[in-house]
C-alpha cells in the first residue's frame, strides 16, 4: 500500500511540474526549500542531536493556530527541543518572523520513506503534533515504527474532504491507526473521523485553537503597534477591510465601496489578498475600478494613507489591521473556496460578513450566526447591500460587534484541554530545565 501510495505522489509531481516550474521561475518559489522538503536539513538545526517536539502547520492559518500551543508546549516541556515545520512558504515566513518560543522552523519533506526518515535523524522528535488536516502516511508509519508520539490537533473533516475519504475508507482506516490520539474542534468532525475508521477511544472534542490563539494586546517594538503606525486614521473616517480574497471576490467589495464614496464619506479599502502572488493583480483591479491605489509597503509610517485603496501587501499583518476596521468582509467565502478564519475580526468586536461558502469553518460559522454575531450574504449583490447598509448603520454594528467579541471570549479553553491530551500521551520530564543560547531571528 505504501509503496503504491508513494507512487502515486511521484506521479502527481510529475504532472504538476510545469506549475511547480511556473511559480519558482516566476514567483521564486520552491527553489529555496527542495533541499529541506527532499529531507536536507542542516545538521546545524539539532547539532547535538537533542530529543525534540516537532509541530507541523501547513501555512498561515495553522501557523497561528499553532501559536497558542506552542508556548505552553515550551513551559511543561523544558528539556525538550522545540521545531515548527510548514509547507507554504507564506507559512514559513510568519514561522520565522512570529513565533519566538521554537529552536529552528523548516519545510516538511515530502512524504516520500527516505526525504521522511531523514528529516527524522535530525529532529529527533519524542512528539509529532499536526495542526488541523495534515495526515501523512508515510511520516505517521515511521513515526510508529520509530514509537514516536503523534497526535492530530485542531483536527477537522471538512465537508469537501470527507468524500475522498470515505473513497479510500480501507486504506485511510489503516493510515488512521497510526495516530495516537485526536483533538478535534467539534463533534462533527469527530463523528466523521469514526466513520472514517479511527478509534472512538482516541478522540477528543477540545474545541478551536483559533479562539486561544487571538491576541488582541498590544505588542511593543515591532508588534500591533508598529504596523497601526502605517494606519493613523483620521475620526470617523469609514474603513472597510476586505481579508483573504480570493479571485472573483474583489470586485463586488469594490462596486460596494465606491457606492460609499459617493456618498462623499471618504472611506478607505483596505484588501488583503490571500496569495501573496495575486498583490499586483488586485493592484490593477482596483485602479481599473477608478480607485486611488497604494500597497502597504508603499505607505508613510505616522501618516493617514492617501488615496482611496490599500492593497495589504505583507504576510502576517491582517490580524492587526482589523483593529481599524468599520466593517470587515472575510474572503474565500464569496466563492467555493470554503471560507476563511473570522476570529480575528470578532475578536476586536468587528461586524463581519462573510458570503455561502463557510464549510472550512462551519461550526464556527453557525455559532457566530446563531447568536447574531454575524452576517451572511448569499450573492455579490447581498455583499453591496449589506456593505452599505452596515457602514450607515452605527447600531447595529455595535451589536454584531459585541456579539462577536461575547462568542470569542466564551469559546477560549481548547488550548488547556489539548495540552491535557499530549500530556496524558507523553508525561513532562520534571527535571531541571536545560539552558539553550538565544536563537537569531532574521
Amino acid at each position: 500500500m505504501y509503496l503504491l501510495y508513494s507512487l502515486a505522489t511521484l506521479a502527481v509531481l510529475l504532472v504538476l511540474s510545469p506549475y511547480f516550474l511556473y511559480q519558482a521561475l516566476r514567483h521564486k518559489k520552491y527553489i529555496g526549500s527542495l533541499k529541506q522538503r527532499l529531507g536536507y536539513l542542516p545538521v546545524s538545526l539539532n547539532l547535538d542531536g537533542d530529543e525534540s517536539i516537532w509541530v507541523h502547520a501547513v501555512s498561515v492559518g495553522e501557523v497561528l493556530a499553532a501559536r497558542a500551543l506552542i508556548g505552553e508546549l515550551r513551559r511543561t516541556y523544558p528539556r525538550l527541543r522545540l521545531f515548527l515545520s510548514t509547507t507554504t512558504r507564506a507559512g514559513q515566513e510568519l514561522a520565522r518572523r512570529n513565533v519566538r518560543e521554537v529552536d529552528g522552523v523548516f519545510y516538511f519533506p515530502i512524504d516520500w520513506t527516505f526525504s521522511v526518515r531523514r528529516t527524522l535523524d535530525i529532529v529527533r522528535p519524542r512528539l509529532f503534533v499536526m495542526i488541523e488536516t495534515e495526515i501523512w502516511p508515510n511520516v505517521l508509519r515511521e513515526c510508529r515504527r520509530r514509537g514516536i508520539r503523534t497526535v492530530l490537533v485542531n483536527g477537522r473533516v471538512s465537508y469537501r474532504s470527507f468524500p475522498r475519504y470515505r473513497i479510500i475508507a480501507p486504506v485511510f482506516r489503516r493510515v488512521l491507526a497510526d495516530l495516537d490520539r485526536y483533538c478535534v474542534q467539534g463533534e462533527e468532525s469527530a463523528e466523521r473521523l469514526m466513520r472514517l475508521g479511527a478509534d472512538p477511544g482516541r478522540i477528543t472534542v477540545t474545541g478551536s485553537l483559533k479562539f486561544d490563539a487571538i491576541n488582541t494586546s498590544p505588542t511593543p517594538g515591532r508588534g500591533h503597534e508598529r504596523v497601526l503606525r502605517f494606519f493613523r486614521m483620521s475620526a470617523g473616517r469609514p474603513v472597510l477591510v476586505a481579508g483573504s480574497t480570493l479571485k472573483g471576490e474583489e470586485a463586488p467589495i469594490i462596486r460596494a465601496f465606491n457606492r460609499l464614496r459617493t456618498r462623499g464619506s471618504n472611506p478607505l479599502l483596505v484588501i488583503a489578498p490571500r496569495q501573496p502572488e495575486r498583490f499586483g493583480d488586485v493592484e490593477r483591479i482596483c485602479r481599473q475600478e477608478g480607485l486611488s491605489t497604494v500597497r502597504r509597503t508603499e505607505l508613510p509610517i505616522d501618516a493617514e494613507p492617501r488615496g482611496d485603496a490599500v492593497v495589504l501587501d505583507t504576510i502576517g499583518e491582517l490580524a492587526v489591521v482589523y483593529q481599524i476596521a468599520t466593517v470587515v468582509f472575510v474572503g474565500g467565502s464569496l466563492v467555493p473556496a470554503g471560507g476563511h478564519n473570522i476570529l480575528e475580526p470578532a475578536a476586536f468586536g468587528k461586524p463581519i460578513v462573510f458570503g455561502p461558502y463557510m464549510q472550512n469553518f462551519a461550526e464556527i460559522a453557525a455559532a457566530f450566526l446563531a447568536n447574531d454575531a454575524a452576517v451572511q450574504v448569499q450573492s455579490a449583490r447581498e455583499v453591496d447591500e449589506t456593505i452599505v447598509g452596515l457602514m450607515g448603520d452605527p447600531v447595529r454594528r455595535a451589536r454584531l460587534g459585541a456579539a462577536a467579541r461575547a462568542l470569542v471570549d466564551a469559546n477560549r479553553g481548547a488550548k488547556e484541554q489539548t495540552l491535557a491530551v499530549i500530556t496524558a500521551l507523553v508525561p513532562p520530564d520534571r527535571g531541571s530545565a536545560v539552558v539553550r543560547p538565544f536563537r537569531v531571528v532574521h
